[in-house]
């Protein structure tokens, strides 16, 4: 791979930048890297059309999915493929370093406020940072320490058990091939688990896989299983695999073979893994289903030595703890005078008397004029709004706190991100929707606000001229109108001590 500006520094000075999504982000660092070799950069709207009409580039390369970065249109507007002086992007990190040069040849309408931009990309800077950054190594560099003959590829997107270990052992063992792990990093992988925490449980397992070498991958999930497999196959044929062991229901692609294994069982005669009908039912234990595995570590428990290497328990141990230790983010939402705010503070109140986690109260007043402070009551203003509310809160829960929000939040939408952004942070989510009817808010009025919004001098209030959209995913429902405060406050306690979240405590005298 090669490093450094490439592009004259004028143009490098004066170009624009953009920071693509995640998805686009792993698609780029895949492009630079030659994995999706004969791919050069993004799609034109030329190789989308024969994709969809042939299933290959207008070239006549074949190609299984497409690969395209979209940007929001004022960015698009600033490029001109014709003029050399304004051809080209800077596409950043999330932090805004440089990764890579677009030289865009091709612009064109996505949908309203989006566009699509096409043309071969060009590294900038130093190929980037990050957590195991010595793994992410191209095929360029992994094919030279191949040894000769077959390659058998994992795609190790989940932890390594003794089942799949076993049937690792026994296909490298059968095809007399080396072994390459590709482990997917950039988006977190099965169950949340953060993509460090992944690599460290991979290579926990290490001594228990034939002689193995290990690459970190950036492997961006698409819309549906058939096209993540596809590409899947090529990306890895890229790397040099001759035959991959299938995770799932993958399919054959980019000249590979495909191996599907058979399911394994816990033989409890002597403690090997074997093909689950040649061990007697009284003598067969099968593997755990993730949902098993989560629960255990959800409520401490070991996970047994049987099914998975201790030091693989170890690992897994440590990046999902149980939940009563782990962070979480309470969410409660409804309209003004709903009671919330006040259900937030008793709840937060009796958190901090138990005394097991730093709580942080994001209440919603408080947060507008200390972090929000210049937002209006547009949607898009509380959305952001919302979502700064939800950072804050997933980071607290990232560091093993107790973030409690109660701003209105009257869009799903921004509830659904503030709910992403805590299971990225791996920690919990509680979505509580305190669903006191509006004329009882309205009754309420503490603030005044409805009488103005009524009066006409307030115009944005939700439930009067703007609409609240009531939750269809709430962990919990609570309504003030016959329940008091502190009935409320105790029926969130009680789902959090009920779903292990909080010790259960005996009530004092």
């Amino acid at each position: 791979m090669s490093n450094g500006s490439v592009l004259p520094e004028d143009v490098l000075r004066d170009a624009p930048a953009y920071a693509p999504r995640p998805g686009e982000l792993a698609d780029l660092e895949l492009l630079l890297s030659g994995a999706y070799t004969p791919l050069a950069g993004f799609m034109t709207r030329a190789d989308l059309a024969s994709l969809q009409r042939r299933g290959r580039l207008a070239d006549g390369t074949s190609w299984p999915v497409p690969v395209t970065l979209q940007v929001p249109t004022a960015v698009a507007d600033g490029l001109d493929p014709a003029d050399p002086g304004r051809r080209t992007l800077v596409l950043t990190d999330g932090e805004g370093a440089p990764v890579a040069g677009l030289e865009v040849t091709d612009v064109w309408p996505v949908r309203e406020g989006v566009a699509g931009l096409g043309g071969p990309v060009r590294r900038l800077g130093d190929g980037g940072h990050g957590p195991f950054q010595r793994l992410r190594r191209g095929p360029d560099e992994v094919r030279p320490l191949l040894p000769p003959g077959r390659v058998l590829g994992v795609i190790a997107d989940r932890p390594l058990h003794r089942p799949q270990l076993a049937q690792i052992a026994h296909a490298a063992r059968t095809l007399g091939a080396h072994l390459l792990v590709m482990i997917p990093v950039g988006e977190d992988g099965a169950g949340g688990l953060p993509t460090e925490a992944l690599v460290r449980s991979i290579f926990a397992a290490r001594d228990r896989m034939p002689p193995a070498t290990l690459v970190a991958v950036p492997l961006p999930r698409r819309a549906d299983e058939i096209s993540d497999a596809l590409l899947r196959a090529r990306i890895s044929a890229a790397y040099g695999v001759t035959h991959l062991l299938s995770t799932g229901g993958m399919l054959s692609g980019a000249g590979l073979r495909v191996l599907v294994p058979r399911e394994l069982a816990y033989d409890s005669r002597d403690g090997q893994w074997r093909w689950r009908d040649d061990i007697p039912p009284r003598n067969r234990k099968l593997a755990l289903s993730e949902a098993e595995i989560d629960d255990l570590l959800d409520r401490g428990f070991p996970l047994p030595e049987w099914h998975t290497p201790p030091a693989v328990a170890k690992e897994l141990s440590r990046a999902r703890p149980p939940r009563r230790h782990r962070g979480l983010v309470v969410f409660l939402t409804g309209l003004s005078g709903s009671g919330k705010s006040t259900i937030a503070r008793g709840l937060a109140d009796l958190l901090r008397e138990q005394g097991d986690r730093t709580i942080t109260l994001l209440d919603g007043d408080v947060v507008r004029r200390e972090l929000s402070a210049g937002l209006t009551f547009s949607r898009a203003d509380r959305d952001a709004n919302v979502r700064r509310i939800g950072w804050v809160a997933a980071e607290i829960a990232r560091h093993r706190g107790v973030g409690i929000c109660c701003p209105i939040a009257p869009y799903a939408q921004a509830r659904a991100a503030v709910r992403e952004m805590a299971r990225a942070a791996g920690a919990g989510f509680l979505l509580v929707h305190v669903a006191t009817p509006l004329e009882v808010c309205e009754q309420r009025d503490r603030k005044g606000l409805y009488a103005r919004a009524r009066a006409g001098l307030l115009t944005g209030m939700t439930g009067i001229d703007d609409p609240y959209e009531t939750p269809t995913d709430a962990d919990l429902v609570v309504d003030t109108t016959d329940q008091s405060i502190d009935e409320a406050v105790q029926a969130v306690m009680t789902h959090l001590t009920e779903t292990g979240w909080v010790e259960p405590r005996l009530p004092s005298a």
